[in-house]
């Protein structure tokens, strides 16, 4: 630093010694503040979790409910005649059909 400047030594040295203060602390502030950003983050996101996870289970809550008060409207010949739609060519069910229908003959 040049001796004949207009302005005192003494406050070039504290402005000197501010700059140097900041800069040192310019690495623990941004890190500081990307830590505090970060956990905000994971917080919200968390938040977020939750709440489509809440939302998830009244939808599977309304879905179940619905589907059971179908099945309960569902007259026994509908559901006879869906039961056997449903397992129309395949061999077991065949297999069983017959082996109950020989049971029942007894």
């Amino acid at each position: 630093m040049p001796g004949d400047t207009p302005v005192n030594s003494q406050i070039t040295d504290s402005i000197t010694q501010a700059n140097v203060s900041n800069l040192a602390e310019a690495p623990a502030i941004s890190m500081a503040n990307t830590y505090q950003v970060f956990g905000q983050v994971v917080g919200a996101s968390m938040q977020n979790a939750v709440s489509n996870q809440q939302s998830a289970a009244t939808i599977d809550l309304a879905i179940t409910t619905q589907g059971t008060s179908v099945l309960y409207s569902l007259s026994a010949s509908t559901a006879a005649k869906s039961t056997s739609e449903v397992l129309a060519g395949n061999p077991v069910a065949e297999s069983l059909t017959a082996l109950q229908a020989a049971a029942s003959g007894f």
